[in-house]
């Protein structure tokens, strides 16, 4: 190991932390840093940082454009960090790598399509029926209260009251804690999976409350693996992937459009629907009002009507 390599190294876990003791997440980000110093290894790079390493860095993997621009970025406020003990370390431009704008459309399912998600789980692992009892729970779960993929795993035992039908989200994406009210049919679905979950695993190795076949947490790749096996059991692989995370849209578009079906004061209750799913703004919810074209059609109708009220 060469002594770039190393001061590479060392200043990067000095970054990392001084990002963790500001108060940031920088998890996914982190990641990043330890890979650029691989590569300045295997390259056999010497000092000082440059533009062109950078550059070469971001684009030595493969993927979308944004993914390459996030790493670009990442890069670029380390450089920043770095300058501070090398001053010959090159200044990163902040657009070499532009974002893409297009989003695609979220996929928003049927009933019928959500029905048969729900059911195929009993398919995913027939010598392991808590594996589907788990799959299809914490599906119908995402569906019914649009939490997040990883709240759901995150809960922990003491988090959901099954005799009030109230999950406790803690340090959610903004890390604050949210209380979640759920139907009573989720309710009763949830209280069912825990006495299968008890029944297999009397003695569990931790306290969440979604447990993988192991009988210790189900993680978010188990989640993801689970989720493509029961997707294509479904016949839900043919276009736009489906994830799980399309599934929290749908939460909202449903309920937005029952409340246009209702001729509800939609605007008024956007802070109502912000807060249950978690979001920091009404602004971030209202984006779920052009996630579907039926809701959208909902929406033109209500309008035409009111307007010919008028």
């Amino acid at each position: 190991m060469t002594a770039f390599v190393r001061f590479l190294g060392e200043k990067a876990e000095r970054y990392i932390e001084l990002r963790h003791s500001l108060g940031y997440a920088f998890s996914k980000q982190a990641g990043t840093l330890p890979a650029f110093v691989r590569y300045v290894e295997h390259a056999q790079l010497d000092a000082p940082a440059t533009r062109t390493m950078a550059l070469d860095f971001a684009l030595s993997f493969g993927g979308a454009a944004n993914s390459r621009a996030t790493r670009h970025g990442v890069l670029r406020r380390f450089y920043e960090y770095l300058a501070v003990y090398d001053v010959r370390t090159e200044a990163l431009e902040r657009r070499a790598f532009p974002r893409s704008r297009a989003i695609p459309p979220p996929r928003i399912l049927s009933e019928a399509e959500l029905a048969s998600l729900i059911d195929a789980c009993a398919r995913i692992s027939p010598g392991t029926p808590l594996r589907g009892r788990t799959m299809a729970t914490l599906i119908g779960l995402l569906a019914s209260s649009g939490l997040r993929s990883g709240e759901v795993v995150r809960l922990d035992r003491s988090d959901v009251d099954l005799a009030n039908g109230v999950l406790l989200i803690r340090k959610t994406k903004f890390r604050k804690d949210r209380l979640v009210p759920v139907h009573t049919t989720t309710q009763a679905a949830l209280g069912c999976y825990a006495r299968e979950r008890d029944a297999a695993f009397p003695m569990p190795k931790d306290q969440a409350f979604f447990l993988s076949s192991r009988g210790n947490r189900l993680s978010a790749t188990g989640l993801q693996n689970g989720f493509a096996e029961v997707r294509k059991l479904a016949g839900l692989d043919g276009g736009k992937p489906l994830r799980p995370h399309e599934l929290r849209h749908r939460f909202a578009v449903t309920r937005l459009s029952l409340w246009h079906q209702q001729r509800a004061s939609v605007q008024a209750l956007l802070p109502l629907l912000a807060t249950y799913l978690g979001h920091a703004s009404y602004s971030d919810t209202a984006y779920y009002l052009t996630g579907s074209a039926d809701l959208l059609a909902i929406a033109a109708e209500r309008a035409f009507l009111d307007g010919g009220a008028a």
